[in-house]
C-alpha cells in the first residue's frame, strides 16, 4: 500500500472492529488501532496521553503521561509533560471536544516539543479526548505529515478513539479539572 495516499474512514470497518474485539490486552488492541490509523493517515505518529493529574498537583496544570506511542524510541511510554491552561487544554480538558491543528504554526503554538516533532516531518494533529463522565482521562493523538486533514480522516480518528477508549483506564486518583476562575481568566485572555 502507498502510505502517501491515505484511505478514508472506510478503514474502520465492522471486520476491523471484530478483529479488535479479539485483542487480549491493551498493547495488542492499540497496535491494531495504530495499524488502522496508519492506513488512514499515511505517515505520522500515534500516541495516547493519560491524564495523571491529582487533586494535590499544582493548580492550573494538567499532568500527562504517555500510555502508548508508535514512536516509543523518541516519545517513550511513561514520559510525562505538564500543560497549562491554553486553547488546546481548554478544548480537550474543559470542553471535552476534539482539537484539530493544521500546519506547523499550529503545532508550534500548542506543543512545546514541536522541534522534536519537526524532525519527523509532522505538520498536523488530531487530538480526541477520552472521557470518563465529565473528565477527560486521556487524549488520543494522531500527528500527521500532511499539512491538512480531510474531514473523513478526522471522523475516522474519532471512531478509532472510541474503539481505543475501553483499553485506556483512568489513572488512580484522577479528580482534577480546571477551576471556574481559571476558565474565566483563560476566556478573557483569548
Amino acid at each position: 500500500m502507498d502510505l502517501q495516499q491515505p484511505i478514508a474512514a472506510s478503514a474502520v470497518t465492522a471486520e476491523f472492529l471484530d478483529t479488535l474485539e479479539g485483542a487480549v490486552d491493551a498493547a495488542q488492541a492499540l497496535a491494531l488501532i495504530d495499524a488502522c490509523r496508519a492506513r488512514i493517515a499515511g505517515g505520522g505518529i500515534f500516541s495516547i496521553q493519560q491524564n495523571v493529574t491529582r487533586a494535590d498537583d499544582a493548580p492550573g496544570q494538567v499532568l500527562l503521561r504517555r500510555f502508548y506511542s508508535s514512536a516509543a524510541g523518541t516519545f517513550p511510554v511513561n514520559g510525562t509533560k505538564r500543560k497549562t491552561l491554553t486553547r488546546w487544554t481548554q478544548r480537550l480538558f474543559v470542553e471535552g471536544r476534539p482539537f484539530v491543528g493544521e500546519g506547523e504554526a499550529a503545532l508550534a503554538e500548542h506543543f512545546d516539543d514541536f522541534d522534536q516533532m519537526r524532525a519527523f516531518g509532522l505538520r498536523s494533529v488530531v487530538n480526541v479526548p477520552l472521557m470518563q463522565g465529565p473528565l477527560c482521562h486521556a487524549t488520543f493523538n494522531v500527528f500527521g505529515t500532511a499539512p491538512r486533514w480531510q474531514p473523513e480522516q478526522v471522523f475516522a480518528f474519532r471512531l478509532l478513539a472510541l474503539a481505543a477508549a475501553r483499553w485506556v483506564p483512568a489513572a488512580p486518583g484522577l479528580s482534577y479539572r480546571f477551576s471556574a476562575a481559571e476558565m474565566a481568566d483563560a476566556s478573557a485572555a483569548a
